[in-house]
């Protein structure tokens, strides 16, 4: 009888033990499975729905490098551009809501686009979620270096004596170029010919030749103003740019409220878990405050814009708002 307990007690540990290894042979798979669900377990890609060199694309790049770093995986840039970036925002729109595919735009796609365009293939506000902001896009409003006019006061008088006389160039018609350029004619009470181009680099080098007289820069010609070749005359929105504190704003010589500036921003299919976004917003926070990013985002006249992802959200509304109604008022159409 005591041989049999003792048995019966071995036999026991012996079951146990079986059960306990058995239990952790049996929870291993799910845990590895757990581990590899973790996000990010695979590469992020970003795609940029403008072509490479654009501000959204510079941006992302700048980006891309410490992110990947942060997140432990492979961020990949690719350029999906075409239809005022609607292409490649159409194809975030439509990928799995796991936090592997994220849109870098220009924020006009957000503001604009749903305003100007009759037909969009997604729903920009039900498809799309904010994720962060990187930067505000700052428009500078230049002149070619012969135009007779020294400063921006004196633009503006020169435009009213002589109506109809001077040209803008945009990079595109309802472009944010384009709207800045109507805004600028409404506000100030004068009439410029507005001449549209296939892009803004095209533009630049008309206003270069002095075939335009006048453009709202997204920051690609502000090396050519500190060559002389042309005369920066104010920041479109409303405050100083860091890179020419001298200049002023439209806004502080009478046009009050003048903004004609972008925020550009990370994106994600909607449903995308809450917790992904929430890391992304902190990681991209977090790298726009590094001096090596913000520097790199000022060499093209923008500035880091840090925000959580409620204050990005609340911009851009903002945004869409004040360009809807120039947009109605002046009857700007895509086509």
């Amino acid at each position: 009888m005591p041989h049999l307990n003792t048995f019966a007690s071995s036999l026991r540990r012996t079951l146990l033990a079986s059960a306990a290894a058995a239990m952790l042979a049996a929870a291993m798979p799910i845990t590895a499975l757990a581990q590899a669900g973790a996000w990010p377990s695979k590469p992020v890609r970003v795609i940029v729905n403008f072509p490479p060199g654009s501000s959204p694309d510079v941006l992302a790049r700048s980006i891309s490098q410490p992110l990947q770093q942060a997140l432990g995986q492979p961020v990949i840039v690719e350029n999906r551009a075409g239809a005022s970036g609607m292409i490649g925002a159409e194809i975030v729109a439509k990928a799995p809501a796991d936090g592997y595919t994220l849109l870098m735009t220009a924020g006009s796609v957000i503001t604009t686009n749903p305003f100007i365009y009759n037909s969009i293939p997604y729903d920009t506000a039900k498809d799309l979620t904010p994720v962060a902001a990187v930067a505000r896009i700052v428009l500078f409003l230049e002149a070619r270096a012969s135009l007779p006019v020294k400063d921006v006061k004196e633009f503006l008088a020169y435009l009213k004596a002589n109506p109809g006389k001077l040209s803008y160039a945009s990079a595109g018609n309802a472009t944010g170029l384009h709207l800045a350029g109507e805004m600028l004619k409404s506000r100030a009470g004068v009439f410029a010919l507005h001449v549209p181009y296939r892009g803004s680099a095209p533009a630049l080098q008309d206003l270069l030749a002095g075939q335009v007289d006048f453009f709202f820069d997204p920051g690609i010609g502000l090396n050519h103003v500190r060559a002389d070749k042309l005369r920066l005359l104010a920041v479109a929105g409303m405050q100083r740019s860091a890179a020419f504190p001298n200049v002023p704003t439209l806004d502080e010589v009478g046009l009050k409220g003048f903004d004609a500036g972008q925020t550009h921003g990370f994106y994600a299919p909607a449903g995308t878990p809450a917790t992904v976004i929430e890391r992304l917003n902190r990681e991209i926070n977090r790298i726009l405050g590094t001096p090596a990013v913000k520097t790199q985002i000022e060499t093209i006249g923008a500035e880091a814009t840090p925000l959580t992802v409620h204050q990005f959200a609340a911009v851009m509304n903002d945004d869409s708002k004040r360009y809807a109604a120039i947009i109605k008022e002046r009857n700007i159409k895509a086509d």
